[in-house]
């Protein structure tokens, strides 16, 4: 457990900018630091779970700080299960930083990265899932992925990780109790032991594959649109996001540069690039542009790769697509509207394709359908539950379900009973470690060292 006192800034403060900013305080003197700097008028009573109003002042000088309100939540009712104080001030950069100021002059400590919500576990508020769910809900890419969030910080992930724990170490207890006492008890049920420690390895599976899809709501899907100039990658940018993020003109070469829109398709971020158009040219500037469109080609997740449907598919696009492959690509034939029958003469192999007019908005449902396809096909993996690990807790996980296995090859080897316990103990102690309930500390630094200060 943690001591002393620490305090923080607990809002995004900018300069000249921002409506409030608070202040928090936790720890044994939180109280206490904030009677010497905050004036109440009146007879308001300094209770647990009530709001003050008064002054912010400096206890040597006297000098008014700031005009604010005080939340007081005494230990254990609190964020932390510490004495907790919040100084809710106005906004700006320069009235938080004062009375921060004036509680490290008092004697508190300024927290580090995620030091509140370190003590929140350390004092058996919340589980380590929890504390990992509220960093992903303070990062929060989309409505999905904060339910996401919101369903780990309920104890959805926690709970089914306990009960399997559960389930490992009576299994534990019951093989050790038969090497201490095999003359006294019946004998074990080897099939039953074995077909628990088989649906263990399951369940621990199935978790397991969820962890794709939280990376996925987590950072996001990388699109880049990539194709010849004068296809219309602009305009499907611009269509996409309904913005005009991107210059469209009939000039080839318009597009110098990689532009950048954040969209939100089925619950999933999407970072969509549109890359300069790829031609030869003897300009310096478009061909910088050019390496940077197939540099952001091979770091995509998901390449449109479009091409003019008045124009069809060109030896270009058959040297795009061998050298993104084996990136996933969507082939959007684009201008749809200029021609009666397009006559694209695809290759073999290609799946995916979507038919647009970018310049007249339409066309972009059916291109995010076949993205949501894609993902559900599980070719950028994707489940549909409401929990999804990180690669920290999958790690874990997965050397649990490897011990497991390997336990049930000792069995199968007709080993003693010791040799069971051991790859046993392994699971049951990475599965704690997706808890918390088995750590190191080094663990926990890397962990909280992600968050915000503050949080």
């Amino acid at each position: 457990m943690q001591t002393g006192t620490i305090v923080a800034i607990a809002t995004a403060v900018v300069p000249q900018q921002g409506s409030v900013g608070i202040v928090r305080i936790s720890g044994l003197d939180a109280v206490g630091i904030a009677r010497r700097i905050f004036q109440t008028p009146g007879m308001q009573e300094w209770e647990s779970h009530r709001i003050l109003y008064g002054y912010v002042r400096h206890p040597a000088t006297g000098v008014t700080i700031d005009e604010a309100l005080l939340l007081i939540m005494l230990a254990p009712r609190s964020y932390t299960r510490e004495d907790v104080v919040e100084i809710h001030s106005h906004g700006g950069i320069i009235l938080v930083q004062q009375i921060l100021q004036l509680c490290v002059e008092c004697g508190a400590k300024v927290a580090e990265a995620g030091e509140f919500t370190l003590r929140a576990f350390l004092n058996g508020r919340i589980d380590l899932t929890q504390a990992e769910s509220i960093s992903d809900l303070v990062g929060a890419l989309s409505p999905a992925a904060a339910q996401t969030a919101i369903a780990g910080l309920q104890g959805k992930l926690r709970q089914p990780i306990e009960q399997l724990r559960a389930q490992a170490l009576d299994l534990l207890a019951e093989i050790e109790a038969r090497i201490d006492f095999e003359e006294d008890l019946p004998p074990l049920d080897v099939p039953d032991v074995t077909a628990k420690l088989e649906a263990l390895a399951v369940e621990i599976g199935e978790i397991v594959g969820t962890a794709d899809r939280g990376e996925l709501l987590r950072s996001g899907l990388k699109v880049a649109i990539l194709g010849q100039p004068n296809v219309g990658k602009s305009s499907l940018l611009n269509a996409w996001s309904r913005s005009d993020r991107a210059i469209v003109t009939e000039l080839p070469g318009t597009t110098r540069d990689i532009v950048e829109s954040r969209l939100v398709v089925g619950g999933i971020p999407v970072q969509v690039l549109d890359t300069a158009g790829i031609r030869d040219t003897s300009d310096v500037v478009e061909q910088i542009g050019v390496a940077r469109s197939r540099a952001a080609a091979q770091a995509a997740d998901l390449v449109l790769l479009t091409i003019d449907a008045q124009v069809g598919w060109t030896d270009v696009e058959a040297d795009l697509y061998a050298q993104i492959a084996p990136i996933t690509t969507i082939v959007v034939v684009n201008k749809i509207d200029l021609v009666d029958i397009p006559t694209l003469n695809l290759p073999p192999g290609i799946s995916s394709v979507v038919e647009t007019a970018a310049a007249q908005d339409l066309g972009i449902d059916r291109l995010e359908s076949a993205i949501l396809a894609i993902v559900a096909g599980g070719q950028l993996h994707a489940a549909n539950i409401d929990i999804a690990i990180n690669q920290r807790q999958a790690a874990a996980l997965i050397r649990s379900q490897t011990a497991l296995q390997q336990v049930l090859d000792t069995i199968r080897g007709g080993l003693p009973f010791d040799f069971w316990t051991i790859d046993l103990r392994e699971a049951i102690r990475a599965l704690g470690e997706v808890t918390g309930e088995e750590v190191t500390e080094s663990v926990l630094d890397r962990i909280f060292s992600r968050f915000c200060i503050g949080k």
